[in-house]
């Protein structure tokens, strides 16, 4: 019990920090309720949009996404109406334009997609708010997009149900653009170092079970049928509410109060806090070397983030994290899962594919002490590797499916292991990893900048996705395998380990990367000169 204690306490693990993470990352289980609860429930919102605007609802086979198609959702399959890997039905030449099906698949289109379009608006803007109303204020303020976009949906049923429920998801876009910048800006800045990638580990494990949750509850016997699809819609709007009540119990952010707005006794207040009875004094030396920093340099904006050579490569590396975690092919697994366990005789597929999202959530779980204890580049690139060796199983077990049965069962087991792989590394660390790899000035601006990267990337791989499926059929696993190894070699050499490291000592190993030997001691030298 003594140990144990001790430990707690060199960790400074304390209730209100629990309670401030948790407040703070059920942004993040918004998002993740956001992505996942569309799916679902397709096939029901069609045939109201279908009987709102008197066009016929497509044919969609037997897979019901309320029903047998459980599959997290992935614009790359929602966006163009399929859930089964091909295109909705080509409407005959003499059909009219205007009550053509397709009609419909762009409703739905739109109905997904506006979602990364509103997240793509506000990610820019998350230094400037974070900035002007301080972390906890301005996740206080967003909620009410969360909300009113949540209720727009809960009563699609109204009004024009497919101009409320496109709304609705473009404002939860908006909502989830800026959350998707102020959480890890917050959870970074009040976590102490020891534990600063465990907590920032729990950003992945809120999404993905946002996404469990909207899985199991939109299956058709629950709210995923014709009466309570909007209900399933609107839900995330009580985390929204919860979050708002709690982040009134949260103290500000240390960092925010000494370094932004120069508070030394109201930072000592919330260091006490967050950290208990203990000596606030060490963190603050930290602060105000980082503060001295920050002030040399000045306000770091988004130009300036691009066009200084001190921010070149710590910038590359928060963009290309960003990217692999969206190129990696996690949303084409997920697309073939119900298929493939289809063709492996499961009677429920459904159930199955919420097996992949309950691995999903568990080694996500798991992910959270294995951060601290590997570190964040080892779990990363270990995370690649893996998705890679499993996206090759993959391409094989699909390529060879009509010749051998048993190659289903490659397939089944390469899900598995593609999303353990995916969330030990590549699906947790880009969350929190740019906000450890920028100090208090150019944070803000470089955490706005990756969230618009992660955005435009969700995007790109909805609207495109779709098309390469159908050229390229199984092998399209063969372009993720290819994408895998090239972010694995850049990870091997650009990425630098952050664990237990303070921002100034990340800051120096992008210097010792950047520059010889004999330069690097001349700087040093210079600084010395500086400060003295």
């Amino acid at each position: 019990m003594d140990k144990k204690s001790k430990i707690q306490a060199e960790k400074h693990l304390t209730g209100t920090l629990i309670l401030s993470v948790f407040t703070a990352v059920l942004g993040f289980f918004q998002y993740g309720y956001s992505l996942g609860v569309i799916n679902a429930p397709q096939k029901v919102i069609e045939a109201h949009y279908g009987r709102v605007l008197g066009i016929a609802p497509l044919d969609r086979g037997a897979t019901n996404a309320s029903g047998e198609d459980g599959t997290v959702p992935n614009p790359s399959t929602e966006s163009w109406g399929s859930t089964k890997g091909t295109l909705a039905p080509s409407a005959s030449p003499s059909e009219d334009p205007a009550t053509s099906p397709h009609i419909l698949t762009m409703y739905w289109s739109l109905s997904v997609s506006m979602f990364a379009v509103g997240g793509m608006v506000s990610s820019f803007t998350v230094g400037w708010v974070g900035d002007r109303l301080g972390r906890v204020k301005a996740m206080l303020v967003v909620n009410i997009l969360s909300i009113v976009g949540n209720l727009l949906m809960g009563l699609a049923k109204f009004g024009p149900s497919h101009l409320l429920i496109i709304t609705g998801r473009a404002v939860t876009g908006l909502y989830c653009g800026l959350s998707s910048g102020l959480v890890p800006m917050y959870v970074s800045e009040v976590s102490p170092t020891a534990l600063r990638g465990a907590l920032g580990t729990l950003h992945q494990l809120a999404i993905v079970t946002g996404i469990l949750i909207s899985q199991v509850l939109g299956l058709d016997f629950l709210l995923g049928n014709d009466e309570m699809w909007p209900l399933l819609l609107g839900l995330s709007g009580v985390a929204a509410l919860l979050q708002f009540f709690l982040l009134l119990l949260c103290p500000e952010s240390p960092r925010y109060l000494y370094i932004k707005l120069g508070k030394v006794e109201e930072a000592k207040k919330s260091l006490k806090r967050l950290r208990g009875n203990c000596d606030p004094m060490k963190e603050i030396a930290e602060m105000e070397k980082e503060k001295q920093e920050a002030a040399s340099e000045k306000k770091v904006s988004i130009r300036q983030l691009f066009t200084s050579s001190k921010y070149k490569q710590a910038v590359i590396v928060a963009l290309m994290v960003q990217i692999s975690q969206q190129f990696s092919g996690i949303n084409a697994i997920f697309y073939y899962s119900t298929n493939i366990f289809e063709r492996a005789g499961v009677d429920q597929p459904v159930y199955a594919t919420i097996g992949v999202g309950v691995v999903n959530t568990v080694f996500t779980v798991i992910s959270v002490f294995l951060v601290e204890k590997a570190g964040r580049r080892s779990l990363f690139l270990a995370g690649l590797m893996g998705m890679l060796l499993s996206a090759v199983a993959m391409t094989v077990g699909l390529a060879l499916l009509s010749q051998f049965a048993w190659m289903s069962y490659v397939s089944m087991v390469a899900i598995f292991l593609f999303v353990i792989f995916f969330e030990v590394g590549p699906g947790p660390i880009p969350w929190f990893i740019v906000a450890e790899l920028f100090s208090q000035g150019p944070r803000p601006a470089a955490i706005a900048v990756a969230g618009f990267c992660n955005w435009a990337c969700n995007f790109i791989v909805g609207m495109c996705f779709q098309y390469i499926a159908d050229l390229c059929g199984p092998y399209v696993f063969v372009i993720f395998a290819a994408l895998l190894l090239l972010f694995f070699l850049f990870a091997h050499f650009k990425v630098p380990e952050t664990k237990g490291k303070s921002f100034e000592e990340i800051a120096a190993v992008f210097r010792r990367k950047k520059l010889p030997a004999k330069s690097m001691t001349e700087l040093e030298d210079l600084q010395g000169t500086e400060e003295a």
